[in-house]
């Protein structure tokens, strides 16, 4: 017993020592923020611990070397006390990092770039982390086999990013749950152009080099960002008042012209649809045939491999509403851009004296999986793994037909009332499949929808009923 009182007033001491130790070392520690977001296909994607307002990039490529060299500039908000956190980053050394202007100890381990700054970050504190990089860009090989990042083309490269590639190209936090504006500058060999999302803010030569400017004020995803870099014919129009930018490659001019000179009427026929337009422009880029496999709704103006038909066009401009502007809060959710995507190209085809909506979607249900095989192979809100959230029978077709069960359902004017009020509720936000069938029953209360949803949305094989 005596033992013991002769410990307190040691521990006592221990303790006002510590104590006073936190104290002058900024209170409680932080703790590293977390190496991903848990998103349920992608689960190292996007990171913890803070949340990101605006990316500056500062960027110059030379094609010919295919040399990438940057200066990323993030600004964020802490969402914890950090001790550290990271950025996704695949490939492409990193030079130098700094946190609020003071250099940071900093690691690589796959696509994560870990930082520690020098001085911690406590909740709420808005920070700038700036990393300085160069080196070739990857090419990134989606689960189901595809190519995004860095691809190269014949007068130069484009970065494409859905799901996961724009990390190929700049440091970030990269899943679509973290959204943030944009300034991005691009040095490039004079004779070439750089077009990127936003609009062109400017454009200066010297030294044989020239430098685009690009800003998009709107919240946009980082798998929605791109850089186009080659011979294009860079043009600038209106649609209405709204700019308008295209770049087309050499060889797409003449294919192109017809169909692009229509995007203003298509864009007039989305905005009655769908409601306000949710950017402060629009347009397309046009590379050649074999620069990807595939279209992509990049914000602002979607890349196609060659000239487009009018029904892609109507397609990629939709996701600016369906994906751009209400943006899924995981990759799970792709139904939902895709599924109304697809049935804003039978809205299209019905309004131009084509099939109706309910003809294509009879054609499906009677023999669709002739064309589409995988059209009953997986719900439309459980896709099968990440090689599959891009399937186009479950994901584009039978999540079209979801749409089209509500229009049966609830009538026209109801249904244009519920989509122009989900554009509006969620403009610039992220939203997932239990928010929009809760605004969807919340819209209709007087409906019943827990067929549509158990047999057509989250229901195994081909519903029994049409």
């Amino acid at each position: 017993m005596s033992r013991s009182v002769r410990l307190v007033p040691a521990c006592a001491s221990v303790l006002l020592a510590l104590a006073l130790s936190a104290c002058t070392s900024g209170g409680v520690q932080g703790a590293p923020g977390g190496s991903g977001v848990r998103d349920p296909y992608f689960p190292k994607a996007g990171n913890g611990g803070y949340d990101v307002a605006h990316y500056a990039l500062r960027l110059s490529y030379d094609p010919d070397a295919e040399h990438l060299s940057g200066t990323a500039t993030v600004t964020a908000r802490a969402t914890q006390d950090l001790s550290a956190f990271d950025l996704d980053l695949k490939g492409l050394d990193v030079e130098e990092v700094t946190v609020e202007g003071a250099k940071a100890r900093w690691n690589r381990a796959g696509q994560e770039l870990t930082v520690r700054p020098a001085d911690e970050l406590d909740q709420g504190e808005t920070f700038e982390v700036r990393v300085r990089y160069s080196g070739t860009p990857r090419t990134i090989t989606d689960p189901d086999g595809s190519e995004e990042g860095w691809l190269r083309t014949e007068s130069g490269a484009v970065g494409l990013g859905e799901p996961t590639g724009s990390m190929a190209w700049f440091p970030g936090s990269h899943h679509p749950s973290d959204k943030a504006s944009y300034d991005i500058a691009v040095t490039v060999p004079e004779g070439l152009r750089a077009v990127s999302n936003g609009e062109l803010t400017g454009e200066t030569t010297s030294k044989g080099r020239t430098t685009f400017t690009w800003r998009t004020a709107e919240p946009m995803a980082s798998h929605a960002a791109t850089l186009a870099v080659g011979d294009y014919d860079l043009r600038r129009s209106t649609a209405g008042d709204l700019p308008v930018y295209t770049a087309v490659a050499p060889g797409q001019a003449k294919a192109s012209v017809k169909v692009l000179g229509r995007l203003p009427e298509v864009m007039e026929w989305a905005e009655y649809n769908f409601g306000p337009y949710p950017f402060s422009s629009t347009g397309a880029i046009v590379g050649g045939e074999h620069d990807a496999g595939y279209a992509l709704e990049t914000q602002n103006r979607p890349f196609f491999p060659g000239a487009p038909d009018t029904g892609l066009l109507v397609h990629e401009l939709a996701h600016q509403w369906f994906g751009n502007s209400v943006t899924p809060r995981t990759w799970r959710d792709m139904w939902l851009n895709e599924g109304f995507a697809t049935y804003a190209e039978w809205l299209w085809e019905e309004d131009e004296g084509g099939d109706s909506a309910q003809e294509t979607f009879d054609a499906l249900y009677d023999h669709g999986e002739d064309r589409f095989e995988d059209l009953w192979s997986f719900p439309p809100a459980k896709p099968a793994g990440a090689a599959h959230i891009s399937d186009e029978g479950p994901i584009y077709q039978r999540a079209a037909m979801v749409v089209h069960k509500i229009r049966q359902t609830v009538g026209d004017d109801t249904f244009y009332d519920i989509v122009q009020g989900w554009t509006a509720a969620h403009r610039h936000g992220n939203a997932d499949t239990a928010d929009f069938t809760a605004y969807v029953q919340k819209q209709a209360p007087d409906e019943d929808f827990d067929a549509i949803w158990a047999q057509w949305l989250y229901g195994e094989g081909k519903p029994e009923h049409r």
